[in-house]
């Protein structure tokens, strides 16, 4: 059998996104429930064929990648798109090289694995492809007054990712000229003689650039997507000598919880609700607590697979609503931190977190102060 090609991904990623507005680069923000770059990220991580994926960045993000994604391999970008790519493909090459690479603009979050496969099935017979769309609009001349239409036979839209064959396109890199920009990778290439094939594009992956595409982009990918909603439910006894953590913050108590885990009730329900959206199993299916390795480990770790597992799927976490329940301690001064610690582990913000407490008028074990319960709600939404 035949060995399969070594494909490497390249996100795009360095841009400052000043026309899109908000207060971060539009890469990092939140559409359709989670960071723009997110989705792409977990797309082309997810796919079979792809061993790699790098993430170009601009100076200063690391901080943001980190909060988006997590600690997923990157690199410094330059100060234009193509510089970006270029120290993208070096760095590729500096590790070995590849067969083929796939170069992605984290503008266009909703990628499919058809059209990647579609990429990469061109590659047998060209030197790169690119996805395409008809244009369907009327084309015109005219500055401030209409001029005569244009044909639009033979005119496509280009979108991303672009697909090569990884030396004709380092190579075009290499001879391209310092002081001309570029549109795309595309157009390199075929400068230098490489043939680039045209496959079926997807609507879905419509760059997003200005503010009014934030709310197209949500249309587009609500209309793709089911709600799912789950509970989750978690025990674990109060003990001298333990920490208290709940809702991921550590907080001062005379006692602590008992557990494999550091026992953080509250993240183990939540884990548990998002599982369940999805159909995953219960927390001990993923981290059995037979397992020496999880003994003292952070819950955040559980939230977060839990978080990956629905990302993979296309997925996307709308709200979660987390109920505490015990006589002590007292969870009001500690809200807020939960909330916002919470929001952060699953690149939410604060007000799709709800966090509520409540007592058991001193009946049973958590009313004799022996346990704290917790029980969780989440509410996500997936590819139909």
């Amino acid at each position: 059998m035949k060995d399969q090609p070594h494909i490497i991904a390249l996100i795009v990623a360095a841009g400052t996104g000043t026309r899109a507005g908000g207060s971060v680069p539009k890469q990092f923000a939140v559409v359709a429930g989670q960071p723009m770059i997110a989705h792409s990220h977990a797309a082309l991580a997810a796919h079979p064929r792809i061993a790699q994926v790098l993430v170009a960045i601009g100076a200063g993000q690391d901080a943001m990648l980190d909060r988006a994604i997590g600690p997923v391999a990157r690199l410094a970008g330059g100060a234009t798109r193509r510089q970006s790519v270029r120290a993208g493909l070096e760095m590729i090459a500096a590790q070995g090289g590849a067969d083929m690479v796939l170069i992605h603009d984290a503008a266009r979050p909703f990628l499919s694995a058809d059209v990647i496969d579609r990429l990469i099935d061109a590659l047998s017979q060209s030197a790169g492809a690119v996805p395409v769309l008809p244009v369907a609009d009327t084309l015109a001349n005219g500055i401030e007054i209409l001029g005569a239409t244009v044909p639009r036979d033979n005119l496509f839209r280009v979108q991303t990712p672009q697909a090569f064959r990884f030396q004709t396109v380092l190579d075009a890199h290499r001879q391209w000229p310092d002081n001309e920009d570029a549109t795309d990778d595309a157009q390199m290439v075929r400068r230098f003689g490489g043939e680039v094939a045209m496959v079926e594009g997807d609507v879905m992956i419509e760059k997003v650039t200005y503010p009014a595409d934030f709310a197209a982009a949500e249309a587009r990918h609500g209309a793709q997507m089911i709600s799912r909603t789950a509970m989750g439910f978690d025990v674990h006894r109060l003990e001298v000598g333990e920490e208290l953590w709940l809702g991921g913050v550590l907080i001062p108590h005379d006692k602590g919880l008992s557990g494999h885990s550091d026992a953080d009730v509250g993240l183990h329900a939540l884990t548990d609700a998002l599982l369940g959206t999805i159909g995953a199993g219960d927390i001990g299916t993923h981290f059995p607590p037979s397992d020496p390795q999880w003994r003292g480990a952070a819950s955040y770790k559980f939230l977060q697979h839990a978080a990956q597992l629905i990302s993979e799927r296309g997925g996307m976490i709308d709200f979660i609503d987390l109920t505490l329940i015990c006589e002590a301690p007292k969870i009001g001064p500690h809200r807020h931190a939960m909330r916002a610690r919470i929001a952060d582990l699953l690149a939410l913000t604060p007000d799709q977190v709800s966090i509520k407490a409540t007592t058991t008028e001193r009946l049973g074990f958590t009313g004799r102060g022996e346990g704290i319960a917790a029980q969780a709600v989440a509410t996500v939404r997936v590819p139909a």
